[in-house]
């Protein structure tokens, strides 16, 4: 197994903890773990495939969550992504080619990073990804109360997101695990991520049908899963050709 190292970064007054493995050279993964009781730890296995494919990967805790600072009534989808932003720029090498992983409400900022960093994202992999509407890109996240709850909470608030535009324009590789049971993000809401992802990208769907909305447990608990979830985002072999599709996979 490669060798974890962990430290802190500082980033506009708060300190994220920071989880690192694998050599530098074919690309650098970024996992981004989901909202509520989320961290990187549960993306601990996760972060060690992507390593032994020969992968820098990084995982990091959002402030407010995990080992980091700060509070998470202060933390904003603006903040979440400004934060991914500092964390790659200090630690990806310069012009890596990047592979962008969000569990839940990470999907956003899997979007938001995508437009940032254009084509040098080789692929992104999204877990019952979450979308949100624009207006509430920068209001903090609150006791679960107020403006921010209820923005997320009006009915169709997500179809206004800027992140299906991300998606939709993403000629990249993109591989969408879905759960055989979420309940918590509406079947409209992956219904369009999946209309979006389908429109430039290499897409390719993954069915758990026994899994629920924590794919960041499921991936943790479920070895043969990862290994495919990682070979899916990294299926162009050394020598260009693709390799063969794994099981339970319905590419479009």
């Amino acid at each position: 197994m490669a060798q974890l190292h962990l430290f802190t970064h500082e980033y506009d007054g708060e300190s994220l903890s920071v989880a690192t493995a694998g050599p530098q050279g074919r690309a650098t993964v970024l996992l981004l773990h989901g909202a509520g009781n989320g961290s990187k730890e549960r993306l601990l296995p996760l972060l060690a495939e992507f390593a032994a494919q020969g992968c820098r990967a990084l995982a990091f805790d959002f402030s407010g969550h995990g080992e980091s600072s700060g509070a998470l009534a202060e933390l904003s989808l603006r903040r979440r992504f400004e934060q991914a932003v500092a964390v790659l720029d200090a630690h990806a090498p310069e012009g890596d080619p990047l592979v962008l992983v969000g569990f839940s409400m990470s999907g956003q900022t899997v979007a938001d990073l995508v437009r940032a960093y254009g084509d040098r994202v080789a692929a992104v992999g999204l877990c019952a990804p979450a979308v949100y509407a624009a207006e509430a890109w920068e209001v903090p996240f609150g006791d679960g109360l107020g403006p921010f709850s209820t923005i997320i909470r009006t009915p169709d608030s997500w179809r206004d997101s800027p992140a299906l535009a991300a998606f939709a324009g993403y000629a990249g590789r993109a591989v969408l695990a879905v759960p055989g049971t979420d309940e918590v993000i509406p079947p409209d809401v992956t219904r369009a991520v999946q209309e979006a992802l389908s429109a430039r990208a290499e897409y390719t769907r993954l069915e758990l049908p026994a899994a629920g909305h924590r794919l960041g447990s499921w991936l943790h608990d479920h070895a043969e899963d990862r290994r495919e979830f990682a070979a899916a985002l990294l299926r162009e072999s050394d020598t260009g050709e693709p390799a063969a599709p794994p099981r339970a996979w319905s590419a479009s």
